[in-house]
């Protein structure tokens, strides 16, 4: 197990930028805009020949326990409470506020050994704010500049008589650790949806603990965040994610880079769950968002969320389908489970939809499982003649699966109806049980076995034309 670090401060001190240095990547948002962090992130940060997990936080602020601030701060309370060692970040160009102080007596209290880091100290006015870090009692400051990577050398010193082990004797640890963390058994999943249709309350009751913050304010959720948990005896990496609005209400910077990592979470996952909410169902963007996870190859299950406060209607299991099939025909037969994040309700369905989603996803066909049923589809419907020609589909196979895709064998294939496609994958979806998933086709036309004769014969021909002049 690698010691954990978590890194706490005010608002806009620069925590998610040495979060992200530590990392090696840029996993947390960044903004000028105080208090973009707001659930705690978790990464494997490496410094030298030192690594260990660290915390990004959100920024401490003064609040009642109700309110959002409150909230965030319990958050990093909690990470507090889990590390072995903390960051405590200051901005030296600002100087030491209030708040710095009071915040700064939460670590004391904490009893975990702090480093002060005085971030920000390039040049004069930095210099002269990191003297001022003195002040907070907690040891001797360490000056970094974490956007340019300055003082890396002497955070590594301090972290290095801290950690509660050394590098060396992790080392083994860790890379089975690492082994673990890709296990093939692992499932990636990204929950999306509209703001406020309850993503991070449902993770939450999956977890069985507050790991996100939540409230009934809409767009809590900035960053994605991957958590880890096992249920059901299955292992998965789950990605809460910022609720996604129309393109055309999103104009400030931070939402835009919010909504791009949403849209990185669904490239990266394997099933996608997208939750709606139960009262206002089917609206136009869930139907943009199924759209986008389907043309990205990745399984569909949908949640209808907060089922105790909609209509009776819409939480049967026949409506549901029905109005599931009727707004996504490109994903028929996708699984649709009315839940209530809250409360718990119809979890374990929930996931095992995920699952047997996954499995769909992964799922191969023999070639001559799939040329019989090429076959029957032909003498059922044979494809139509375009411009008087006839159109011939020869045969069939599954070039891969997640998603599975199939390379269609024939001659005129470009000229095949949208119509006789749509068959074609209807079919495909119904014959191997493939519910929920994108089928993909691709074509290919077979080779003219006259085609190097051909081309020698044109070669001939050229050189006896240029030998003529």
């Amino acid at each position: 197990m690698l010691p954990s670090v978590a890194i706490v401060g005010r608002p806009n001190v620069g925590k998610s930028t040495l979060f992200n240095r530590l990392v090696g990547q840029r996993l947390a948002l960044v903004d000028d805009t105080p208090g973009v962090t707001r659930d705690r992130r978790e990464g494997e940060a490496k410094l030298g020949d030192l690594k260990f997990r660290v915390f990004d936080t959100a920024g401490f602020e003064e609040a009642g326990a109700e309110s959002l601030a409150g909230r965030m701060r319990a958050q990093t309370e909690s990470a507090i409470a889990d590390a072995d060692a903390i960051l405590f970040m200051v901005d030296a160009k600002a100087g030491l506020l209030p708040d710095d102080k009071v915040f700064a007596q939460i670590v004391r209290k904490s009893g975990k050994p702090a480093i002060v880091l005085a971030n920000k100290s390039e040049g004069r006015a930095g210099a002269a704010g990191a003297l001022e870090a003195y002040a907070l009692g907690l040891g001797d400051p360490v000056n970094i500049a974490a956007e340019h990577g300055e003082g890396m050398g002497e955070l590594y010193d301090a972290l290095a008589a801290l950690l509660p082990e050394p590098a060396e004797e992790a080392d083994e640890r860790d890379e089975a650790d690492a082994e673990s963390e890709k296990a093939p058994d692992t499932i990636r999943v990204a929950v999306v949806g509209r703001p406020n249709a309850g993503k991070s309350t449902l993770i939450n009751k999956l977890l069985g603990e507050d790991r996100l913050v939540t409230g009934p304010e809409p767009g809590i959720t900035r960053d994605s965040i991957e958590v880890k948990f096992e249920y059901g005896g299955r292992k998965f990496e789950m990605l809460d994610t910022a609720g996604m609005r129309k393109r055309a209400k999103v104009q400030e910077k931070l939402e835009k880079l919010s909504v791009g990592d949403s849209l990185r979470a669904i490239r990266f996952a394997e099933v996608v769950i997208l939750l709606m909410d139960a009262t206002k169902p089917f609206e136009e963007q869930d139907l943009r968002i199924a759209d986008l996870v389907m043309r990205e190859g990745r399984s569909l299950v949908i949640g209808m969320n907060k089922r105790d406060l909609a209509a009776p209607e819409m939480t049967m299991g026949k409506t549901l389908r029905e109005e599931a099939d009727h707004w996504l025909p490109q994903a028929k037969g996708m699984p649709i489970i009315a839940l209530s994040g809250m409360h718990g309700d119809n979890l374990d369905k929930l996931m095992k939809a995920v699952v047997e989603t996954y499995e769909v996803w992964n799922r191969r066909v023999s070639t001559s499982v799939i040329n019989r049923f090429l076959e029957r589809a032909l003498s059922m419907n044979p494809p139509p003649a375009v411009s008087g020609a006839r159109i011939k589909l020869r045969y069939m196979t599954q070039a891969k699966a997640r998603p599975p895709s199939f390379v269609l064998f024939g001659t005129r294939i470009d000229a095949l109806p949208e119509s006789y496609m749509r068959y074609l994958v209807n079919g495909v979806r119904e014959a191997f049980e493939m519910p929920g998933v994108p089928i993909r086709f691709t074509f290919r036309a077979p080779e003219n076995p006259f085609k190097k004769k051909m081309e020698k014969k044109d070669a001939r021909g050229k050189r006896k034309k240029k030998n003529r002049k």
